[in-house]
């Protein structure tokens, strides 16, 4: 089992330029709500691997991957689900001199604070974004029926029902043409 780390202090390393490190580590990622449902990231900890490259200056280039699944309902028969989704996130922390600041500085990772990572926010916020719209027990999931609520994973597709008749023409029942 891998340490649980969600903060890294890159300082601690004591890295120089062109130095890099690999490590593997456990970061606990909080569950997401997705569509009104509450999803549990597994497995706690989740095992990642952290690689971290030391740039010129003061910079860095860190790689963050791991594997984790999201328990939770399908969104579409609403029966267990568990999807696994493979992360492999990069990001570039090289932070300027107040004098050499623009105003757009896009090298400056919003996970990196004073030589320090969060592991954990950029884990869930990586995890996020390689989640998609909606979350299915298997990819060939067929939903419930909208007239009866069956599951049609169990139903097949000889599940049908006979179709209400349109209302417009409700009248024409009503007549009669027995001379």
């Amino acid at each position: 089992m891998p340490l649980r780390t969600d903060d890294f202090d890159l300082g601690g390393l004591h890295l120089t330029a062109g130095e890099g490190r690999r490590l593997e580590l456990g970061v606990a990622v909080e569950s997401l709500l997705l569509g009104g449902e509450s999803y549990a990231v597994e497995p706690v900890p989740v095992p990642v691997i952290l690689e971290i490259s030391r740039t010129t200056g003061d910079g860095y280039a860190l790689r963050l991957r791991f594997e984790a699944a999201l328990a939770g309902p399908c969104m579409r028969c609403l029966e267990a689900a568990s999807p696994r989704f493979a992360i492999d996130a990069r990001e570039v922390s090289q932070p300027r001199r107040e004098a050499e600041r623009s105003v757009a500085d896009e090298l400056v990772s919003p996970y990196v604070k004073d030589g320090v990572v969060d592991l954990a926010s950029w884990a869930r916020d990586a995890l996020v974004l390689a989640v998609p719209a909606t979350l299915l027990c298997r990819p060939d999931c067929a939903g419930l029926c909208p007239v009866c609520g069956a599951e049609l994973n169990q139903t097949g597709p000889e599940h049908v029902h006979e179709r209400e008749p349109d209302p417009r023409w409700a009248k024409l029942s009503e007549l009669r043409l027995d001379g």
